[in-house]
């Protein structure tokens, strides 16, 4: 069925106007507030510009200073402000060829639920599919809200977040990309749509989950989580992700990396001159940045990018740098360079207040919440989330770890026109047809705009009517686009705006209204509800479930199979699928309980309730054979250390499928924080036991762990004697 109405919604398009940021060391900042600059529509604003050729490897020159983030591929610089969306998506693909390895655009199909206590997604591709979930707390209130996804529950302090009034998204990015795992078998939802052996690194694929949350967000009815305004955040590793997140999706409307060390925010140039950790190591601890990445770890001033070109990849939308200038292995001084090289895009743009990088901390502890931030973390979320503040952005530079951007540029920042003065919006497109609807599809046609201020037309948005936001469902440049990705029997009120060179927004046209067809002939009748589910055969890392077959009127097309962790609690998530009433399940943890539940699902993609719930406890790992573990320290401080890696080897001649580290901490130290293992703490006794990813082994293999302790100032000692078992 297709429609047009009329339409009695106005908006408006809010333009962030320009102060420049000023460089305070260990002191406050005056700017003059403006506006915060609001989140893009879509997921990359450039996906349509012509980029031309990139380098290959072999012909980068070498050159210590860093790249001019204004120099066009072409050798030319921009001059205006509605340039730099096509000059950002030049450094986004020289970041995807040299640095992080390619994200995908959307996959051809994203579903998924919201509700008030988490977030289901499920995507395929190419006939492969995966799922995973996150959890939400929600603040006080009725909503929507807007929502932080906070990366391994690593990232701002989530108590503030919610005083804020920000719903916290608690998002496991090792569900979407493993640690632990060689480039070329690399693990999880990322890797089960786009190959083990893809060269896209951890960052690039956990961001690529983040989009995909915000993609089911988007289809919601918009009645518990807002759309246009999610922010992220992440410390450490996650601080590497929470970067690389904001910075290659332009709907993350607030980006909040904290001390994220080498592979995060410090330049790659100024990491070998400054102690900390090396890029070779960064690059083989764990596969974060792309597999082309390893040409560059000796000599990362053959990098066509650098990090500050990363920071303004998320310019003119909200940005807060938070770092720890009392560990220099996670390069504190690169990293205030990068933050200034990246203000001076925001600069350009007119929106120098809209980035804040704060290192002026006085507790040294890795990932500490500090009461310095609090303040600017709340005005950040009032600010580009809630909408209700307008605090500018400030640069406090700690005097232990100060950077001076002069020694690292050859470039100046220019003044950027707004495109000839051009603030006269294009004409309104004309009313869209609605053709060949589909289940998934449909194509939309339009009378053309035409440019009213001499900037040129640049193309259309195309949005959908959804009440209290309306997602963007894509970009065209041309008077048609066909939408893919659509949900079956679903009505779509759509309309489209035209925008210029000057990035001025026209009037929304008037909608048209359609509805997909059921893709099932009609069919809308879910199958009954597998029964009798049953668990056997449990071992320490798999378990086979069984029931009886659903029935439906046109035939029961397959089974989606769902886990929980734990006896209670937890969420159940989509872990396989099955095309017979058995489906087995593997890599689970020694000694854990897990709940299952099994839906049918028919042709037309309709979905059973639930099954009954089976729960299994798996048996204890096996120890067979002997293992072994070294401890690095990876950096220490008067008042705690890092190891990492906590590497265990697999010395025997058989594979094991369970290790447990042992060892004691020396009086007064307390552990802080720990990754890649299962952690229990008896007194000052520690045992490590493996993650459900890591536990198997096979002879000579090896896996690592980390963590972080704190220990009374000017106590020297670490700990010894680990064991493995």
């Amino acid at each position: 069925m297709i429609t047009s109405l009329a339409r009695s919604k106005v908006r408006s398009r809010v333009v962030a106007l320009a102060v420049a940021v000023t460089l305070s060391v260990a002191g406050a900042v005056t700017v003059a507030p403006t506006e915060a600059a609001a989140a893009a529509g879509v997921e990359n604003e450039g996906a349509d510009c012509a980029v031309p050729g990139l380098p290959d490897a072999g012909s980068l020159p070498t050159d210590s200073r860093l790249p001019d983030p204004f120099r066009k591929l072409d050798g030319t610089r921009i001059s205006a402000k509605s340039e730099w969306r096509c000059r950002r998506e030049e450094i986004k693909r020289l970041a995807e060829k040299f640095v992080y390895g390619e994200k995908p655009v959307k996959p051809a199909s994203v579903t998924g639920t919201v509700s008030r206590t988490g977030i289901t997604v499920n995507v395929s591709q190419g006939g492969r599919s995966a799922g995973f979930s996150a959890s939400v707390s929600l603040p006080s209130g009725s909503g929507p809200f807007p929502a932080v996804v906070v990366l391994g529950g690593l990232g701002a302090d989530t108590a503030a977040i919610r005083a804020a009034g920000a719903a916290v998204i608690n998002y496991d990015p090792y569900v979407v990309g493993r640690e632990g795992t060689p480039r070329n078998n690399k693990q999880g939802a990322f890797y089960s749509v786009y190959g083990s052996s893809s060269s896209t690194g951890l960052l690039l694929a956990w961001g690529w989950g983040v989009s995909r949350i915000i993609d089911v967000i988007e289809q919601s009815d918009g009645s518990i989580l807002k759309a246009d305004a999610t922010g992220v955040t992440g410390c450490s590793r996650f601080g590497k992700g929470a970067l690389v997140t904001g910075a290659f999706d332009q709907r993350i409307a607030l980006t909040m990396p904290i001390e994220s060390g080498s592979a995060g925010v410090p330049i790659f140039r100024g990491i070998p001159g400054e102690g900390a950790q090396s890029l070779s190591s960064a690059y083989g601890e764990q596969p974060w940045l792309g597999d082309a990445f390893g040409s560059f770890t000796s000599s990362p001033t053959r990098l066509p990018v650098d990090t500050h070109q990363m920071v303004g990849m998320v310019a003119p939308r909200g940005l807060f740098i938070m770092d720890n200038p009392h560990i220099a292995n996670l390069g504190p001084r690169s990293a205030s360079v990068a933050a200034l090289g990246g203000a001076e895009v925001y600069k350009a743009l007119g929106a120098g207040d809209n980035i804040t990088y704060w290192s002026d901390i006085q507790d040294g502890n890795h990932c500490a919440n500090r009461s310095e931030w609090r303040t600017p973390l709340q005005q950040n979320i009032q600010k580009f989330l809630l909408k209700t503040g307008n605090a500018p952005g400030a640069i406090r530079i700690s005097s232990r770890a100060l950077g001076n951007l002069s020694e690292w540029r050859d470039w100046q920042t220019p003044t950027l026109t707004d495109s000839g003065s051009d603030t006269t919006p294009p004409s309104t497109p004309g009313t869209p047809a609605a053709s060949n609807v589909t289940a998934t599809s449909a194509t939309l046609t339009w009378a053309a705009s035409t440019d009213q201020g001499g900037s040129g037309l640049a193309g259309y948005n195309v949005h959908r009517e959804q009440g209290a936001t309306d997602p963007q469902l894509g970009q065209s440049t041309t008077n048609s686009i066909t939408l893919t990705g659509l949900t079956a029997n679903t009505q779509y009120q759509v309309y489209v705006r035209a925008r210029d060179g000057a990035g001025n927004l026209s009037a929304d046209s008037q909608p048209v209204t359609f509805t997909t067809t059921t893709g099932g002939g009609g069919d809308t009748s879910p199958p009954t509800a597998p029964a009798g589910l049953a668990a056997s055969g449990t071992t320490s890392t798999g378990t086979n479930l069984s029931w009886t077959a659903s029935t439906d009127d046109n035939g029961v097309a397959g089974y989606d199979i769902l886990r929980a962790p734990g006896a209670s609690g937890g969420t159940f998530t989509q872990v396989g699928t099955s095309v017979t009433t058995s489906f087995g399940d593997t890599g689970l943890t020694p000694s854990t309980t897990y709940r299952y539940q099994v839906r049918a699902k028919d042709d037309a993609g309709n979905t059973s309730p639930v099954s009954n719930t089976a729960e299994v406890t798996t048996q204890p790992g096996t120890s067979t054979g002997t293992c072994t573990v070294v401890a690095t320290v990876q950096t220490q401080w008067p008042t705690g250390y890092v190891v990492q890696p906590l590497t265990i080897t697999n010395t025997g001649t058989s594979t094991r499928t369970g290790w447990a580290v042992t060892f004691t901490l020396p009086a007064g130290h307390t552990l802080t924080g720990s990754w890649n293992g299962a952690v229990t703490v008896s007194g000052q006794t520690v045992i490590i036991r493996n993650a459900g990813h890591n536990g198997t082994l096979a002879p000579g293999a090896s896996t690592s762990v980390g963590f972080q302790a704190s220990r009374p100032n000017g106590n020297a000692e670490v700990p010894s004697g680990y064991t493995c078992a």
